[in-house]
């Protein structure tokens, strides 16, 4: 497949590097210009490409840029782009963290993801947003292996989904299906689905055990948290603090 990444920081990267090994087509692009990722695109053997050409001839586009950024992205991005191409939001809603501001719509109970739809004008598919980039870039493994970790997928298109989980367990993990945008709540920030390394049966467990009402207490309760772990924290470290804060019980 021929697959762009809008945004290649510590997931986006990640991913691109990733899909580009499972034998992708890769464009990369950001904000600051093409010029500015001739370097990651050689190393990794992607394209790095203007943003309005990402979703140009793609069969799959990752926006993966910090939810707050969403709106700054040119409103007719995917004017012309076919229905069946699959879009993927990788973002979370932090309120408070890196100049982001309270989204009324949000505070109100909307799902991340359907607010990010509406912003694109496009539906969209909700994954990646629930490991940390260190997991993601470092504890992929091949099918059935023991420990593999399982990410939760969800979006009002099955075929997109497929495809996405498609791409998951091409690049080490197990996919689960966990139901419509309206849905993703159950691993949104707070929730004991989010950055807990899961694997498929623990994680589908831990989607039926998410409570809408305490995830957002949750989630500002992991920020301060994580503020107190200091820079020498790990990405164990960040795991364990969320188990700790929303419950999760690994079963296996």
């Amino acid at each position: 497949m021929k697959i762009s990444i809008i945004g290649v920081g510590n997931i986006g990267g990640t991913l691109a590097k990733q899909y580009r090994e499972a034998g992708h087509t890769v464009l990369i692009t950001n904000s600051r210009g093409p010029e500015t990722l001739e370097d990651l695109a050689k190393a990794i053997g992607a394209t790095a490409v203007a943003v309005p050409d990402a979703t140009k001839g793609v069969d799959v586009v990752v926006v993966s840029i910090p939810l707050k950024n969403i709106p700054d992205l040119p409103k007719d991005l995917f004017a012309e782009v076919p229905d069946d191409v699959v879009v993927i939001d990788t973002s979370n809603y932090y309120p408070g963290m890196q100049g982001t501001p309270r989204i009324e719509a949000i505070e109100a109970g909307m799902p991340e993801s359907q607010w990010v739809a509406a912003q694109l004008r496009r539906p969209v598919i909700k994954a990646y947003n629930s490991i940390l980039a260190a997991s993601l870039a470092n504890k992929g493994r091949p099918k059935g292996t023991a420990g593999r970790i399982a990410l939760p997928v969800a979006g009002d298109d099955p075929r997109a989904k497929a495809i996405v989980i498609g791409l998951l367990e091409a690049t080490g993990f197990d996919g689960v299906d966990a139901g419509t945008l309206a849905e993703s709540w159950q691993f949104q920030p707070g929730t004991p689905g989010y950055c807990t390394d899961l694997g498929a049966n623990d994680l589908v467990r831990a989607l039926a055990a998410a409570d809408r009402a305490q995830a957002p207490h949750r989630r500002d309760l992991m920020m301060q948290k994580y503020a107190e772990l200091g820079e020498g924290a790990t990405g164990d470290d960040i795991i364990n603090l969320v188990r700790s804060i929303v419950g999760t019980v690994v079963r296996g």
